[in-house]
This record gives C-alpha cells, sequence and structure tokens, in this order.
C-alpha cells in the first residue's frame, strides 16, 4: 500500500513539476511574441531611439544640459524631446552629482515612465541605470556597505550575496531597476584608481564573490520587485593598464586575457548575469569599444553571452575624441555599434547619436539586422524586469529600506574584512582605561571610510549625508569612554574634492599630546577617489602623514596604524615604527563601529589581504607571478639573485588565537585528465579564543610548456572554531582546473608533477 501511495506522489509530483514547466514555457514564448510584435512595429527612429542612454541632467531645470537647478525638477520640454521625438530608451545617473531622497526618485521615474508609456506611440518603458556598487549610494537613507576590495578581505561569498540582495531591495525602493555593478576587473595593478572597486587580484576569488553579487542582485527573476538586472564590468582587461592610470592602454596577450580576466565574467555570466560594460580603455592599442573580436567574438560567440551590452560613459565619442580611430561622430558610432555595442551611454549629445545611426542604416553601413539584434535584446530586458506592467516601484512598499537589520549586515561585513597585520607583543586587544591618542587624517570624517562612489561620485559629499554614523573616532571614544580618548588630527585632508590634498592640522601639539597617552592610533591612509580623479604618480603614503607617524612613534607609547585606503599605499619608512596595523580598506557606514569591536577585542579579526600588499613602489607583484620574479643566487661570477619588496602576502592576515593545520590528504597520487581530486585537511583552533579562519587550497605546476606561476588559488573556505574545536575541511576539484591556457588559445593540461598546498602542508601529485 505504501509503495503504491508513493508511486502516486512521484506521479502527482512529476505532474505538478510538468505543469509548471509547462507554464514558464509558456510565458516564455509569450513574452517572445510580446518581443517580436514590438519590434515589427517600431519604425528605424523608434529603434535607434532605444540604444540611447542620456544622464538625468540632460532632461532637468538648469541652465544647460551639464548641470541642474536645486531642487531638482525635470524639464517637460527637454524630457518630451528626448522621449517623444527621439525615443530615448534608457536615463542614468542624478543630477548635480548627489544622492536623492527615495521619494524624490519616486517622483523623479514616475514622471519620465508617464510620458514614455501614456503619450509616446510605442509605449515602452525607460530603464533607469545607476552605480549602487556598495549600497543604493545615491540613495539617502540607504544602507552602505563595504566597498567590493573589504568584501572580498572577508573571504566568506555570503557577504557578498547579502550585500548586493540589500542593495538590490533598497534600489528598487527608489524605482531603479537597472544596477551597474559588480565590477570583476581583476585587481592586478596595486596603482589602479578603482582597485578598491574590484575583488583584488586573484581571478578565482574574484570569480566566487562577483557570482555571488550576481545572484544577489538577481535573484534568479529580476520581474520581482525586490530585485534589479545586474552589470558586469567593464569588459575585458580594463584594470591592468601600463602606466597604473585610469583609461590608459593595456597590454595584454590574448592567452592572458583568457587565464587571468576572463574567468570572473565567465562565472558571472554562466550566473545569469543580463547586461555587460564595456571597457573605457585600449587593450593592445585597440579601443574595446571598436573591438568586434573582443565584444562579439570572445563575449558573445566564445562565452555565449546573450544579454545587453552597453557602452560606459561618453565611450563612443572617445573613439573619435580621444583615441583617434574614428574621424567623426559618425564614424565613431558605426565602428561600436557593428563591434557590438547595444546601447550607447551618450551621455548629453544624444541628437547627434540618434540622428547618425539612422543615417548609417539608410547608407547601409550599419545593418537593419544589427539594429534589430540590439533592439530585440533592449525590449527583453525591459519585460524580463516586467517593467511593461511595473513600471515605477515606490518606497512604501519597501519597509526595511535603510532598517537596522540591514545595517547589521553591512557591519557584519565591515567586521570580517578589516585585517590584522601586525601585533607585536600582543599589543591588541587593547585593554580598558587606558588613555587613547587617536590622530590622523582619516580619523574623524566618513569620506575615507566610504570612498567614492557615495553618495557622489568622488564621495566628497559623504560626510553631508553620514552625519550619523560613527567616524573612526567617535566609535573609538563610544567603545572605551570619551574621558579616556583623545583627538588631535595632526593632519587633515582639505575639504576640495581632490583626494590628495591635505595639511598639517594642530602638528605642534602631537608631541605632548602622545606623552599623556599610553597608546596611540594613528589613521591613515587615503581619501575618497575613483576614476581618473584617483590617479597617482607615487605609490608610497604622503610625506605629510609619514611625518606625522615618525612624530608619534618619537614619544616610545606603542603606536597603532590603522590603514584606511582604496589601494595599498607603500608604508615601508614607517612599518617598523609601528607595534599594530591594521587595514580597514574602505568598510562602510559602519566600519567605525567594526573596528573599535576589533580594538576592543569583542570582534576577533578574520580577514585576509585579496591582494600583494607591495613593499615598494617599484615592486608591483601578483602572488601568482613567475618563478623569474624571485631568483635564487647563482654560483660564479655573475649574482643574478632577486626578491619581490612585498610587505604582506596576498592572503595574509592574523588573528587573536592560533591555528593548526594537520593531515593534509588527497585520494590519489596519480589522476588522469578527467579525474576529481579529493583533498582534506584538519584545522584545530589551539589558542585561547574563539576565532575564523580561512582555509586556501593552492595548487602549482612544477614543470610547464608556458612558464608556470608560482602557484594559484583553487579554493577557499571560512570556517568558525571555538577554543580547542577541530574540523575537517573538504576541497573537490576537477583535474582540468590545474591546466592553463596556451598561447593558441585553448585550455591545456600537460602531464607531470603538481604540487597541492594547505597553509604549509603540501602533498605531489602526477598526471598521467
Amino acid at each position: 500500500m505504501m509503495k503504491k501511495l508513493y508511486r502516486f506522489l512521484d506521479l502527482a509530483f512529476i505532474a505538478i513539476i510538468s505543469l509548471c514547466s509547462a507554464e514558464v514555457q509558456a510565458q516564455k514564448e509569450s513574452v517572445q511574441t510580446s518581443i517580436e510584435k514590438t519590434l515589427a512595429a517600431m519604425t528605424l527612429e523608434e529603434k535607434v531611439g532605444q540604444m540611447a542612454q542620456i544622464t538625468l541632467d540632460v532632461i532637468a531645470e538648469g541652465g544647460n544640459r551639464y548641470a541642474s537647478s536645486e531642487p531638482l525638477r525635470l524639464n517637460k520640454k527637454e524630457l518630451e524631446k528626448a522621449l517623444l521625438k527621439y525615443h530615448v530608451g534608457s536615463i542614468l545617473n542624478t543630477t548635480n552629482n548627489r544622492a536623492r531622497t527615495p521619494e524624490v526618485w519616486n517622483k523623479i521615474i514616475a514622471e519620465i515612465q508617464d510620458i514614455a508609456i501614456n503619450k509616446s506611440r510605442m509605449k515602452i518603458p525607460v530603464i533607469y541605470g545607476i552605480d549602487a556598487i556598495h549600497g543604493a549610494t545615491y540613495s539617502v537613507g540607504a544602507t552602505m556597505f563595504p566597498q567590493q576590495i573589504a568584501l572580498a578581505a572577508t573571504f566568506n561569498p555570503q557577504h557578498a550575496f547579502e550585500t548586493a540582495r540589500v542593495t538590490a531591495y533598497e534600489t528598487r525602493a527608489c524605482g531603479i531597476a537597472w544596477n551597474f555593478s559588480p565590477v570583476l576587473d581583476i585587481g592586478a595593478d596595486q596603482r589602479f584608481s578603482r582597485l578598491f572597486e574590484n575583488f583584488g587580484e586573484d581571478p578565482y576569488l574574484s570569480s566566487v564573490m562577483g557570482e555571488q553579487m550576481v545572484k544577489g542582485y538577481e535573484g534568479g527573476n529580476i520581474a520581482d520587485p525586490h530585485h534589479v538586472a545586474s552589470c558586469i564590468k567593464h569588459f575585458l582587461g580594463y584594470s591592468v593598464p601600463r602606466s597604473g592610470k585610469d583609461r590608459t592602454p593595456a597590454y595584454i596577450p590574448y592567452h592572458q586575457l583568457l587565464e587571468y580576466h576572463v574567468p570572473p565574467f565567465r562565472k558571472a555570466i554562466d550566473a545569469g548575469a543580463k547586461t555587460v560594460m564595456i571597457n573605457s580603455g585600449l587593450i593592445n592599442d585597440i579601443p574595446v569599444h571598436s573591438d568586434k573580436a573582443v565584444v562579439t567574438g570572445l563575449l558573445q560567440q566564445k562565452l555565449g553571452f546573450s544579454g545587453l551590452i552597453v557602452s560606459d560613459w561618453n565611450d563612443i565619442e572617445n573613439l573619435m575624441r580621444r583615441d583617434h580611430v574614428a574621424a567623426n561622430m559618425k564614424e565613431a558610432i558605426a565602428l561600436a555599434v557593428n563591434a557590438g555595442i547595444d546601447m550607447s551611454m551618450i551621455p548629453y549629445q544624444y541628437e547627434e547619436f540618434c540622428d547618425n545611426l539612422v543615417a548609417l542604416v539608410k547608407e547601409g553601413k550599419v545593418k537593419q539586422e544589427r539594429i534589430d539584434d540590439a533592439v530585440r535584446k533592449i525590449v527583453k530586458l525591459k519585460y524580463e524586469l516586467n517593467l511593461f506592467q511595473q513600471p515605477i516601484t515606490y518606497i512604501k512598499d519597501y519597509p526595511d529600506y535603510g532598517s537596522a537589520k540591514f545595517a547589521r549586515l553591512s557591519y557584519n561585513a565591515a567586521a570580517e574584512a578589516i585585517t590584522l597585520l601586525k601585533n607585536e607583543k600582543q599589543i591588541l586587544p587593547l585593554k580598558k582605561g587606558a588613555k587613547i591618542l587617536v590622530t590622523g587624517p582619516n580619523a574623524n570624517s566618513m569620506r575615507p571610510i566610504n570612498g567614492g562612489w557615495s553618495y557622489s561620485w568622488q564621495g566628497e559629499k559623504t560626510d553631508e549625508f553620514a552625519k550619523d554614523y560613527n567616524t573612526f573616532f567617535e566609535a573609538i571614544a563610544n567603545e572605551f569612554g570619551t574621558q579616556h580618548v583623545q583627538y588631535i588630527p595632526g593632519v587633515s585632508y582639505s575639504k576640495e574634492i581632490e583626494y590628495y590634498k591635505q595639511y598639517k592640522d594642530q602638528f605642534n601639539l602631537i608631541a605632548n599630546a602622545v606623552r599623556s597617552s599610553d597608546v596611540v592610533i594613528v589613521c591613515i591612509g587615503e581619501n575618497s577617489y575613483t576614476e581618473k580623479p584617483g590617479d597617482l604618480s607615487d605609490l608610497s603614503l604622503s610625506d605629510l602623514q609619514v611625518e606625522l607617524v615618525k612624530e608619534v612613534a618619537k614619544g616610545g607609547k606603542p603606536v597603532i596604524l590603522i590603514l584606511n585606503e582604496g589601494r595599498p599605499r607603500v608604508i615601508s619608512k614607517i612599518e617598523h615604527l609601528a607595534d599594530v596595523i591594521i587595514q580597514t580598506y574602505l568598510p562602510g557606514n559602519y566600519g567605525g563601529d567594526a573596528l573599535a569591536d576589533i580594538l576592543s577585542g569583542k570582534i576577533n579579526p578574520s580577514g585576509k589581504l585579496p591582494y600583494t600588499y607591495p613593499g615598494a613602489p617599484s615592486s608591483l607583484i601578483n602572488y601568482y607571478h613567475k618563478p623569474s620574479e624571485a631568483q635564487e643566487k647563482m654560483e660564479g661570477a655573475y649574482n643574478y639573485q632577486s626578491t619581490p619588496e612585498s610587505q604582506y602576502p596576498f592572503g595574509f592576515g592574523l588573528s587573536y588565537t592560533t591555528f593548526k593545520y594537520d593531515n593534509l590528504t588527497v585520494d590519489k597520487n596519480v589522476f588522469s585528465i578527467n579525474d576529481e581530486i579529493n583533498i582534506t585537511v584538519d584545522v584545530s583552533n589551539i589558542g585561547k579564543n574563539a576565532g575564523k579562519e580561512v582555509v586556501m587550497l593552492f595548487s602549482s605546476d612544477m614543470v610547464a610548456s608556458l612558464t608556470p606561476d608560482i602557484k594559484r588559488l583553487r579554493r577557499f573556505e571560512k570556517i568558525e572554531l571555538d577554543k580547542g574545536e577541530k574540523k575537517t575541511v573538504h576541497f573537490k576539484i576537477k583535474a582540468a582546473e590545474l591546466g592553463f591556457i596556451g598561447t593558441d588559445g585553448l585550455l591545456k593540461l600537460e602531464p607531470g608533477e603538481f604540487n597541492l598546498q594547505i597553509e604549509k602542508l603540501s602533498r605531489k601529485i602526477r598526471l598521467k
């Protein structure tokens, strides 16, 4: 009887699944039919308009289209011109470079959608896009999370997922359905001004964290009004220009593009990412926006991406104005659209784009099929977001916006990101009652704690919007008692937008203040910046901050350096003067609270460096460098010895407890190309405190036809252990993952010996 019941339930379950599958298929077919009907009914001008994306200033009240009046109001005449005459399909950004309340966003976007749907012939909604890269960054009262580089330091993919999930919720609360995030560029050049926007130097870590952000943003169903369409960026090789400066040329062999730069994008595409933004720069002297081999050949054909491809800010015009591969705007448009760009982030002169693209089609220089392909993807995305049925979402339907539970998620991420780099004489945790001097330009401002893309593009308006959150000094005073904590800036940042401007501020008071203190906390690093304004010529910490640390150290009191920076500024001149060094990265609005709890011991630090911290400005390498970067001394007349000058290695980070690794086992010593390799290791907490540890599995190819990397991260897992507890960690890895990309662009796995390493334990295995 029970067998019959089980059989009945199995059949019923199969029937339900079949019905659901049939319903999903029917919905897909219905949407596809609607897309094709929409496309068939559109004029060429309407199609071209859908491919245009303009910035909000263009349609706002103001003296011109580059700036707007306050309070923000739309210019109805300009709005109708853009949407009804030119049929513009997308709008992005804020006005006057500042955050807006959800209520203002709702009002503005509702007005836009009213014109687009109720007054246009085709009634196609506008898709609104924003750079909400570490929370809803242009929305007042939203939850601000740690930047991506800090999320990477957690080595905990759950934080990437939760950050994206909450950001999607709060972005949709503002009526915005498209987010230009995550950044999947590899942070392999420590000089780069957007290093903080990515997940560090390792392709595997970036792949895992990026996949989780895409899943958090999109939720598997972007029609759900709690989710947004993600935009993975910047395809491809954007973050490693030869000069280290933003939007300057990169020179990357094709096999290295595939080996290091493609994996995070491939993982995100497989996770369902709906849109891609293209690299603003050049690779091997070809602007990527005009490179059909990259945009169509690699992205669409090789990686199988079928979603919407959008340009970056003004980069089609840059083909003419900056890169000189087009004689005029018309040629630039033809190059980009024929390369595979579906939507142009213009952002100002949309009339020129639309008029020229219509002419190009009529002249046969851009095929009608290319236009239809682009518009089909744009309209499809709008259907997938359910914008035809629900073009605007409202804050009233999002009761958790800016909630305490979201704040806790941000705090937790910051607490797991902050990385202890040095703790001589076990000075930390600090004892209550100690007299503490807090100094340094990063001590008492929310601007450097959040970094760029925070309430404004360069983050310079952060202190205006983040007054209710605790700076490092305020959080430390709250934790250790205001009567025990003194603040003297010593050095302060300028209030101007330029991140590098700083000056002495009560510097003459520092010596006496040190004498009356038991310990000195010096908060140093960088002010906020991003993109081109964040370029630098010297990666060393600024001279004024070096002078401040040296002045503090003269007092003979324990010195705690708090690093608060978007990229690792070289500290070799002062590292030896510090007893404690902590890297906070850009931890967001709750970073001060998290830091204070680490200093007091409420939180045991568990962050790990997601990049190699350089020891000198000219010693910029990654942990997966080639053997020739570190050569042993040779016998004979000539000494070719070299050692990379790294301050701290990738994956480094201390704890208030001690972890011991034992019993590294591999289930096979000899393997074949189709095998799966199983690895286990025991990890014990032999210290005095509970703590979290990141267990990392590295592999090394001992001999290969292309010089192999020293080692590569293949797996990681973050575990939590009580005092005295032991856990066995299991990893599985496919043999093919131990291979490399050859100069022919193909994966190669060659017979020979490989080394598997976890912490200081290693095992040799051999491919048949």
